[in-house]
Order: C-alpha cells, then sequence, then structure tokens
C-alpha cells in the first residue's frame, strides 16, 4: 500500500514537461545521455576491428596472397603477420618451458576450408634457467586456403588471434581482423613477406634410418641425412611435441662422421607417448639472423618409461576409502556425494553468498506465510540452485569432452562475466539500500508476475546464489569436485545437483520445521533496517569483483566497469524519478540498446589491456609465479616445492593467503628447509595450471600442493591454519 500510494502522489507532482509525446522524448533523451556521456570517455579511441591492430608490444596485420586472383580453383593464402616491438617476443607451436603458441581461428565464406599453419623455425630465448622457443623482428603465420566453387564475391574473412607478447614481463593479447577479398582481383602486394617466410618454413626431409631412444631421464636422438652443409656445426633441436623434454637444461650433440646425435633431458611430468617424434633441427643463427631448418620426424624405437607418480590422496580420503564394505564401487559416489551436500551446505556462510540467505530469511519470517507457503518457496529455491548448478556442470562437463582444459570457476576467468556480474550486485545493493523498487522499474506485468508468483522469484533467488557461491570453494568441495575427473557424466551432475542440495539445506529446514523461524526476532521495523544494511554486503562483492576484474584486464577495465556502475545507477535513479510508468519498459529497452551498442567498444577492449603484473611474484617477493618448468627443476636439484593455486575471485584462496600463508613462522620454515613457494594464479584462463590440476585430481581452486623429490605430491586441505602448513612443510 505504502509503495502504490508514493507512486500515486509522485505522478501528482509530475511536472507537465514529463507528460504525453513530449515528455516521452525529454526522458528517452535524458536516459540515453546519462548513459552516454558517462561512457563516452572509455570508448574513445579504443580499437575497433580491422586488418591490423596495434599495441606497444607488436603489430600484427591480416594479409591474403592471390597472384592469380581470388577464386575456386586459384591458390591462395592468409597469413598473420607480427612485427615486433625490439626486446619482444612470441611463441612457435611448442612454446617450450613456458609462454603459449599463438593461435589463429578463422571465420571464412561457406565452403572455403583453410590448410595447416606454415610455422617458420624458431629461435631459443633463455630467461635464467628457462629456455622458449619462439619469434623476435618480423614473423608471418600462413595457411593455404580453398576457395568454394559456385560462390560468388566479393567475400569477408575474419581472424581471431590470440598471441603472447614477452620481454622479461608476459602480456596476452588478441585481435579480430577483418578482409574484404574482391572476386578475380590478383593479390600479390604482399608477395615478398609471403616468400621470404615461407622460405624459413623447415622443409620435410626423409631419414629412414633415423630413431628416437627415449631411456628412463633421456632422450636419444640419432638424425641421418641432414644438409652436408651442416655436418660439424652446432645445431639447435626444437621437438614440436610439447611437455617431451626439459628444454632449458643442458644437452649434448656430436657428430658421427655425417650422422647428427642429441641427448636430450626428458621430463619427468611429460604427458605424451609419440610412436613418431617430428623434429625441426636448424643451425645455430647469428644473433638477430633468421633461423632456417629442416623437419625431420623420427620413429620412437622403444617404450616410453613411466612418467611420475600422481597426486597422493590426502590423509582422510585415504582412510576413507579404506573402511570395510561389501559394495566397493559405490563407495567413492556415495562419499563424493556426502562430501558435496557438507560443502555445498557450508556454501551458506561464505559472504558472498550470506546476504542471499539472510533475505530469503527474512521472507520466511513474515507472520502472513503459512506452512505451505513457506515449503513452496524453499522447494523453488532449492530446484533454482540445483538446476544452476546442473547447468554449470553441464558447460562445465562439456568443455571439458571437447578437450577444452577448464576447472571449475571458468566462468570467473572471462572479463565480460565477472564485469555482468559486479553490475548486477551493485544493482542489488542499490534496490535494497531503498534507492528503487523493482515495481518501479520493472513493466506491471513482471511486477504483477512477483506477487502472484512468488515461487518464481524464490527460484530466482536459488540461481542467484549459485551465481554468487561459484567463486567459493567450501571444504570437502575440491575433493568432490575432483573425483568427478574419474567419473561418468551421470555421476559427475549427480555431485554437482548434491551441491546445489546442500546449498539449500538451510533454507529448506527454516521452512520445514517453523520451530526454527519462530527463534527468529519477531517482526517489525528492525526489518527494514537490516535489509538496507545487507546492502552494504552486495556493494562490497560488487567492489571484490572490480578488483578481480583489476587483476585481469588492468586499471583501464576496472576504471571501464566503474564507469559502467555509474551509469547504470544514475539511469536507476533517474528512472524511478521522472519516467511515466507505461513507458518505463520503452525507455529501459532504448538505454539497454544504448548501452549494448557501446559493449564492443567498451567491454572486450578490456581485455586486451592486460595488465603485465598478473602472475608475477607478490610485492613482497617471497612467492614466485609457478610453473611446471620451476617445479621440475627444483624436484631435479633435491628440493621441495610448495605451490598456492589460487585465483583473485576465489574468496577462500584470499583468506587462507592473508591468514596462514601469510605467518612468519611458515616463511620461517620455508627458507630454513629449502621450499620454493610459488604461486599459480588461475584468475584468467591458463590451461597449463589447469593440466596441473588435472594431474593432482582436483578441478578447481584454492588447492595446496606440496612437491617433494622421489615422492608422489601431498594435498593440503581447502581451509589452512598456520599449524596445517607447518606441519606438511619439511622440518
Amino acid at each position: 500500500m505504502y509503495y502504490h500510494s508514493t507512486m500515486k502522489n509522485l505522478g501528482r507532482l509530475r511536472p507537465l514537461w514529463a507528460r504525453g509525446w513530449r515528455g516521452m522524448w525529454v526522458r528517452v533523451t535524458l536516459l540515453g545521455a546519462a548513459c552516454l556521456t558517462t561512457m563516452s570517455g572509455a570508448a574513445q579511441g579504443l580499437p575497433l576491428d580491422a586488418a591490423t591492430y596495434t599495441s606497444p608490444q607488436a603489430t600484427v596485420t591480416l594479409m591474403a596472397h592471390a597472384p592469380q586472383g581470388v577464386g575456386p580453383g586459384q591458390p591462395m593464402w592468409l597469413g598473420l603477420r607480427i612485427k615486433h616491438a625490439p626486446g619482444w617476443h612470441t611463441y612457435w607451436r611448442n612454446s617450450g618451458d613456458s609462454g603459449l603458441p599463438t593461435t589463429l581461428d578463422w571465420t571464412l565464406p561457406k565452403g572455403w576450408s583453410a590448410g595447416d599453419v606454415a610455422w617458420p623455425a624458431p629461435i631459443k630465448f633463455f630467461l635464467g634457467p628457462l629456455a622458449n622457443y619462439g619469434y623476435e623482428g618480423d614473423v608471418l603465420l600462413s595457411a593455404p586456403v580453398t576457395v568454394a566453387d559456385g560462390s560468388a564475391g566479393p567475400w569477408q574473412v575474419a581472424l581471431r588471434a590470440q598471441w603472447l607478447s614477452c620481454r622479461k614481463e608476459c602480456i596476452p593479447e588478441e585481435a579480430d581482423l577483418r578482409l574484404t577479398l574482391p572476386a578475380g582481383a590478383s593479390l600479390g602486394t604482399h608477395t615478398a613477406v609471403f616468400e621470404s617466410n615461407w622460405a624459413r618454413v623447415p622443409s620435410d626431409v626423409a631419414s629412414p634410418q633415423g630413431q628416437a631412444l627415449p631411456t628412463a631421464t633421456r632422450l636419444k636422438l640419432r638424425v641421418p641425412g641432414l644438409p652436408a652443409a651442416w655436418v660439424g656445426q652446432a645445431l639447435e633441436v626444437f621437438p614440436e611435441t610439447e611437455g617431451l623434454i626439459v628444454p632449458g637444461d643442458p644437452w649434448q650433440q656430436a657428430w658421427v662422421g655425417d650422422v647428427f646425435e642429441a641427448d636430450l633431458p626428458l621430463s619427468p611430468f611429460r604427458q605424451a607417448q609419440p610412436t613418431q617424434l617430428p623434429v625441426v633441427v636448424t643451425p645455430k643463427p647469428a644473433k638477430g639472423a633468421e633461423a632456417l631448418g629442416v623437419r625431420v620426424t623420427l620413429p620412437v624405437v622403444a617404450s616410453w618409461p613411466p612418467v611420475n607418480q600422481p597426486a597422493a590422496m590426502s590423509s582422510g580420503l585415504a582412510q576413507a576409502l579404506q573402511q570395510p564394505t561389501t559394495n566397493t564401487d559405490t563407495l567413492p559416489l556415495a562419499m563424493a556425494l556426502v562430501w558435496a551436500l557438507l560443502g555445498g551446505a557450508l556454501l551458506n556462510l561464505m559472504p558472498c553468498v550470506f546476504p542471499v540467505l539472510a533475505i530469503k530469511g527474512l521472507a520466511l519470517a513474515q507472520p502472513t506465510h503459512s506452512s505451505a507457503h513457506r515449503r513452496q518457496m524453499a522447494l523453488a529455491y532449492g530446484g533454482g540452485g540445483v538446476f544452476s548448478f546442473l547447468i554449470l556442470a553441464g558447460l562445465f562437463l562439456g568443455l571439458r569432452a571437447a578437450g577444452e582444459a577448464v576447472g571449475w570457476g571458468f566462468q570467473l576467468q572471462s572479463p565480460t562475466v565477472v564485469a555482468l556480474l559486479a553490475l548486477w550486485f551493485v544493482v542489488l545493493g542499490l534496490q535494497l539500500a531503498g534507492l528503487f523498487e523493482w515495481g518501479a522499474v520493472l513493466p506491471s506485468a513482471m511486477s504483477d508476475m512477483r506477487w502472484r508468483r512468488p515461487s518464481v522469484e524464490a527460484a530466482w533467488s536459488g540461481v542467484l546464489a549459485t551465481v554468487a557461491a561459484s567463486p567459493c570453494t567450501a571444504p570437502f568441495m575440491g575433493a568432490a569436485l575432483g573425483a568427478t575427473l574419474l567419473m561418468t557424466t551421470f555421476e559427475s551432475l549427480l555431485v554437482f545437483a548434491a551441491l546445489g542440495v546442500g546449498m539449500a539445506l538451510p533454507f529448506m529446514a527454516l521452512a520445514w520445521w517453523p520451530g526454527l523461524t519462530r527463534r527468529l526476532p519477531k517482526p517489525g521495523a528492525w526489518m527494514q533496517t537490516f535489509k538496507q544494511f545487507l546492502a552494504f554486503p552486495m556493494l562490497a562483492t560488487s567492489i571484490w569483483l572490480v578488483w578481480v576484474l583489476g587483476q585481469q584486464t588492468g586499471i583501464g577495465g576496472a576504471a571501464a566497469l566503474l564507469l559502467l556502475m555509474l551509469a547504470v545507477a544514475w539511469v536507476l535513479w533517474l528512472w524511478y524519478r521522472v519516467t511515466a510508468r507505461h513507458w518505463r519498459l520503452v525507455g529501459l529497452l532504448l538505454v539497454l540498446l544504448g548501452a549494448f551498442s557501446l559493449w564492443p567498444t567498451v567491454v572486450q577492449p578490456l581485455a586486451r589491456a592486460a595488465d603485465p603484473t598478473v602472475a608475477q611474484a607478490d610485492a613482497q617477493g617471497r612467492w614466485q609465479a609457478w610453473s611446471q618448468a620451476k617445479v621440475d627443476a627444483a624436484l631435479a636439484r633435491g628440493e621441495s616445492v610448495f605451490v598456492d593455486f589460487t585465483a583473485a575471485w576465489c574468496v577462500t584462496c584470499q583468506f587462507n593467503e592473508r591468514t596462514a600463508l601469510a605467518a612468519p613462522e611458515v616463511w620461517q620454515r620455508a627458507r630454513q628447509s629449502n621450499v620454493l613457494m610459488l604461486r599459480a594464479d588461475w584468475t584468467s584462463r591458463d590451461d597449463a595450471i589447469t593440466r596441473a590440476l588435472a594431474a593432482l585430481g582436483r578441478s578447481g581452486v584454492p588447492t595446496y600442493a606440496l612437491y617433494r623429490p622421489n615422492q608422489p605430491p601431498v594435498l593440503l586441505p581447502e581451509l589452512l591454519t598456520t599449524s596445517i602448513v607447518l606441519a606438511a612443510l619439511p622440518q
């Protein structure tokens, strides 16, 4: 009643200019200006899709080469030219100890197809003990293209390119590049660029007597048939298979007559065991010279030695699995379901979930709600949570099945998703604080449905709680989610459904046992105050998400998101006060249209402005950035390694890092025991970290692993104390 009377009085006080058609245009202009003026500063000067993209690290250009004209049956090539700034480099198809290869994702006209990328021979870069393979200066990655018969031009081709530019620091970059190709036109402008880079592509050389012989720790290559001019020279060897050798470790080479022999260090953590080994062999180029080489495919003539053992189970898991039972097949699934229920229930204590539960608890405390009504709302809330967990699980398992290296929390590795969540929590916070009511901004049909169908609103609250809980990891969740790596799809979905049921348990308990509800304070004015108080945790969650986005995209991305938040708050403030009720839906659609028209120039470039400090050691210089090569090198020296697999969007990770992992006695023990402390930052997608987590039997963070020479890794619990860490570290 209060809301309807207030809106009626506001309608009486509304000035004449706010009514009628002229008033509608005034209001639409006001609302559009609110968004456009706020975001125009962030939108200026940002690159649009074109054939060239320039950054301080490199200039990349999409090129086409069709000397006989663009058309069916005519030879044509597309290529990505990378001109590196001095001191910067990108990576080959096998990047070596670290780095990432450049990826080319083509979008071609219907019926067209692109062949394999022709990779010029790489050179080797050293950074301390690490070695990487890649390019500096000017390089072209080209691919042949087949034009479909019967297609009519002109045609548009598009390329999404992603690459990692490195000097001492590394900056991930990407660009969407486009070209329009006229039918029949002869494209020979870049002939010299294509031909000079084709000359750098290693030619395939037959080596029928060559072989690759793996031993316990080494990989011995025998390569006859190399160019006669190379005999006696020092050469470089680049295996195309990733992770097979340790590129930065010492290796030996020799000539036996005209046969080249190499003795390479075999990686103990390799994943591939090929039967045919393609390698690129090049003479060591002079500084600044282009690498020229040949490609040889060698048969593997012996069995590959076993790799290091997988991670050890935690002591609790090992003891549980050793309990006697008559049905050993169902025990792992039953245990995972129990842990998922417990972990889901504990998610409600996380700071990003508790406000949602508190709001629903207030709804149940209303004296007008019957027991049947409370139970209906509880079931709807639980159903929304379980449904959302299953949707996320389906995406997670589907991406895994498609070969993508993803883990739990993958959605928060997208800056776009983080930005949308931050905006949503700002809107919720402003609504709880009393800036507006949903009835004032939603169309009357939707507003009335909230009153007629409260179960729909309860289900939506379950969805919101799941979204809020996704960056949090409660105890028992790590082992439960890790177990899904070895389960069938149906069993994995059961585990995720159990997480949703566990998160809904407290709310359902309040609905099924009214005695618990009676223990809550009696309804009164305090409920409105408490509701407004809950706005602050919502806004705090938004601040945290802005910080996460800053870790992913740099200060420019965080500033753009703050501007977008300001625009949304301004629009909501104006909307609630000056908009005629029956024009709200039309105006809202226009505002959203204006906001999303700027989306490609405001949000998409956020990922291009990556902060070069991400994944580096912390400000105190104690943690070092993780790489598998560092782990392997330390273990080879006989040192232990402690790895903190973390992410900025993981609340549990941040708590542990500021408490147990920051304790002076932990660092004193690490120095005394010569333990290498590494931090694997999973804030943005990193396939190498995802593979390392999978090797440990985990699919999310936090994960804490202690690696010891010649022993399987030991996993620590998700919630740490100083005593737990000290007990794990060697004396």
